[in-house]
C-alpha cells in the first residue's frame, strides 16, 4: 500500500489541472499492467474492461470523488476496493480506455472530454495520469472535472432510478414510458407559426395523427403491458405507440389535443385491441412532461376494465329486473285506480254510443249531433288507449332513457295512477306546483315510479291511522341548493326515530304486509340521477318526504 507522499501527490496532481473542487482518485495498477500493456499493444483479450478495472484498487479518493462515486459506501470501504464496484457500467469502456492511454503517454496526461447519462454533470472533462513520486510507480490519477448539474451523486441517481424501476415494473397495472420528444418538437414548431388551438389543425390535417402515432414511441413497458397485450415479451411493445391506438383511433387526436394544450394528465376508458386478438375496455391515464422540468417521458398507465364493466352492465340489468318487479308489485296494489281509470272512458264510450244510435234510429235524424257523439267517442277511446299505454309503460321492460323532462308534468301524470286512491279515501289532496322550474334531466317512467311509490306510502299511512279522512300536500321548488325538488307530506303516524336511519334500506319495512323494496328502489333511482332523497317526521304529525335533482346544463 502506498506511503504518506500519496495525499500530498494528489494534491499536486489537482493543482495541475487546476481544480480542487473536481473528483480525483488515486488507484493502484500494478496488478493489472501485463494486461494494459497487452491491451495497448492491441492484444486485449475478452473481457478484459472489467479485468482491468478489477484489478486497478482505489488507494486515496477526495472528497467530491466519495460524494460522487462512495456517498453510501464511505471513505474507509472504498479504499482497497476496486475500481469496478464504483464506476458507472456504461462509463466502463472509457475508464479503461483512459487507463490505458495514461499509462501509454507517461508522464504526458491523458483526457477526454465526454456525457455520461449516468452522472449528474454537464460534459465532464476526465484526465487520468501516472504519479511522478519515484516511490508510486503504479499509482494513477484520475479525476473528473464539471460543474454538477445537481447536488446528487451516482449512486443516489442510481438507487432512486432502481426504485423507480423496481416500482413500475411489479405494478400490477401496464405501465408504458412513451418518447414524445418528436411530437413536442412539431408542436412547438406550429407554436411559432402562431397557432393557439390544435383542435381545428388536426380536422384539416387528419394524416398528422396517424404521422404521430408512428413517430411517438414505446421506449419501455412493465410485465403488466406484456400481459395486457397478451406479447411473448417487452421488445415486442417497444416502438410505435401505434397499436395502441388501433381500436379507439380518436383517442389519439384527444390525448395530442391535451398534449398541446400543456395540460399535465389526460384519462379515459378506450378499447384496446391486445396483440393475441382479444378487444377490451381499458381504463388509459396519460402523463404529460411538462415545462420547466424538461422531461422526454411521457408515461401511460392501462388498467383492464373488461370485467368491471361486464359486472356492473349485469348489475343495471339485475337493478332493471328489480326496479320493474317493484314497479308490477306498486300497480298491483293499484288494480283498483287502474280499473276505475280504463271504466270511465270505456263507460262513456258506451253511453255515447247508445245515445248516437237513438239519434240514428229517429226518423228526423240530426246528423250534426250524431257527429257530435263520434267525436266524443273517438275523445273517450283515445283518452283509454292513453291510460292503457301508460299502464303498460309502467309494467314493460324498458331500457332507462335520459331526457329533459319537467318535473311538474311527472307530478300530474303520477297522480293520474293514484288519485282514484285518495278520492275514494276522503283524502284531502294540495298540489303546490312551482313556475317557470329548470327542466331536470332523467328516465320518465322511473320518476313516476318513484312519486307513485311516495304518494302510495302517503295513502297508507293515512290508512293506517283508521281514520275517515286525511290530508296530503304535493310541492315542487327550488331549494337552496338551485336543485329541482319535490316534497310531499301526509299526516298519518310519522316515522319513528328508531326506523329513520332504516328506512331507506332494502327488505326493511313498517307495514306488516310490506316487502321492504318500495323506498329503496326510490332512493337508487334519485341516487342514479344525481340527486338525493331524504324523510323526517314533522312535529305536528305525519311524515314529510322529499327528494331532489339537479337542473338540466
Amino acid at each position: 500500500m502506498p506511503g504518506a507522499p500519496l495525499p500530498i501527490e494528489l494534491q499536486r496532481f489537482e493543482a495541475e489541472i487546476g481544480r480542487h473542487d473536481g473528483a480525483c482518485w488515486a488507484f493502484d495498477i500494478a496488478r493489472v499492467r501485463p494486461l494494459i500493456a497487452s491491451v495497448a499493444a492491441g492484444q486485449g483479450p475478452e473481457g478484459w474492461i472489467e479485468a482491468l478495472l478489477s484489478g486497478a484498487i482505489v488507494v486515496e479518493a477526495n472528497a467530491n470523488a466519495v460524494h460522487l462515486f462512495g456517498s453510501y459506501a464511505g471513505r474507509r470501504r472504498m479504499l482497497g476496493q476496486p475500481m469496478l464496484g464504483f464506476w458507472p457500467r456504461e462509463g466502463r469502456p472509457i475508464l479503461a480506455d483512459l487507463i490505458v492511454a495514461a499509462a501509454a503517454s507517461h508522464p504526458r496526461p491523458s483526457t477526454r472530454r465526454l456525457r455520461m447519462k449516468s452522472l449528474v454533470l454537464g460534459e465532464p472533462l476526465f484526465a487520468a495520469r501516472m504519479c511522478d513520486h519515484p516511490g508510486l510507480p503504479d499509482i494513477m490519477f484520475l479525476a473528473i472535472v464539471a460543474d454538477p448539474v445537481d447536488e446528487r451523486s451516482f449512486w443516489s441517481l442510481h438507487v432512486s432510478e432502481a426504485r423507480y424501476n423496481n416500482l413500475i415494473h411489479h405494478l400490477p397495472f401496464a405501465f408504458l414510458e412513451v418518447d414524445s420528444r418528436a411530437q413536442a418538437d412539431i408542436f412547438d414548431d406550429l407554436r411559432r407559426k402562431g397557432l393557439r388551438s390544435v383542435e381545428a389543425y388536426l380536422d384539416t390535417n387528419p394524416a398528422d395523427i396517424i404521422r404521430a402515432r408512428e413517430i411517438v414511441r414505446i421506449t419501455d413497458v412493465n410485465e403488466s403491458a406484456v400481459q395486457l397485450f397478451g406479447a411473448r415479451d417487452a421488445s415486442e411493445l417497444i416502438g410505435p405507440v401505434d397499436p395502441l391506438f388501433a381500436a379507439s383511433p380518436e383517442t389519439a387526436r384527444r390525448v395530442m389535443i391535451h398534449h398541446f394544450e400543456g395540460h399535465r394528465s389526460y384519462s379515459e376508458v378506450i378499447k384496446l385491441r391486445t396483440l393475441d386478438g382479444r378487444l377490451l375496455d381499458v381504463s388509459l391515464s396519460v402523463t404529460y412532461p411538462t415545462r420547466p422540468e424538461q422531461l422526454d417521458i411521457t408515461l401511460i398507465m392501462l388498467e383492464d376494465i373488461t370485467e368491471r364493466l361486464r359486472t356492473e352492465a349485469q348489475l343495471r340489468q339485475l337493478q332493471s329486473d328489480y326496479t320493474r318487479a317493484a314497479r308490477i308489485s306498486m300497480l298491483g296494489e293499484l288494480a283498483s285506480s287502474i280499473a276505475h281509470e280504463v271504466n270511465q272512458p270505456l263507460s262513456a264510450i258506451l253511453t255515447y254510443a247508445e245515445t248516437s244510435l237513438r239519434w240514428l234510429s229517429r226518423e228526423d235524424m240530426n246528423l250534426e249531433k250524431v257527429a257530435q257523439l263520434t267525436t266524443r267517442i273517438s275523445d273517450s277511446a283515445r283518452r283509454a288507449g292513453e291510460i292503457v299505454q301508460r299502464i303498460r309503460g309502467m309494467a314493460a321492460r324498458h331500457v332507462p332513457r335520459t331526457v329533459p323532462l319537467d318535473l311538474n308534468e311527472i307530478v300530474d301524470e303520477a297522480l293520474h295512477f293514484v288519485r282514484h286512491e285518495i278520492e275514494t279515501r276522503s283524502i284531502a289532496l294540495t298540489v303546490r306546483l312551482g313556475r317557470e322550474l329548470p327542466k331536470i334531466c332523467g328516465d320518465r317512467v322511473q320518476l313516476q315510479q318513484v312519486i307513485v311509490n311516495l304518494l302510495i306510502n302517503a295513502v297508507q299511512a293515512i290508512q293506517s291511522m283508521g281514520s275517515p279522512s286525511g290530508a296530503i300536500g304535493l310541492a315542487t321548488d327550488l331549494d337552496e341548493r338551485g336543485a329541482v325538488a319535490f316534497t310531499i307530506r301526509d299526516d298519518g303516524p310519522g316515522v319513528a326515530e328508531a326506523d329513520m336511519s332504516r328506512l331507506f334500506q332494502s327488505f326493511f319495512t313498517t307495514k306488516d304486509e310490506g316487502m321492504g323494496i318500495g323506498l329503496a328502489i326510490c332512493q337508487s333511482i334519485i341516487v342514479a340521477h344525481g340527486g338525493a332523497i331524504g324523510a323526517s317526521s314533522e312535529p305536528d304529525g305525519g311524515a314529510r318526504f322529499w327528494f331532489s335533482l339537479p337542473a338540466c346544463r
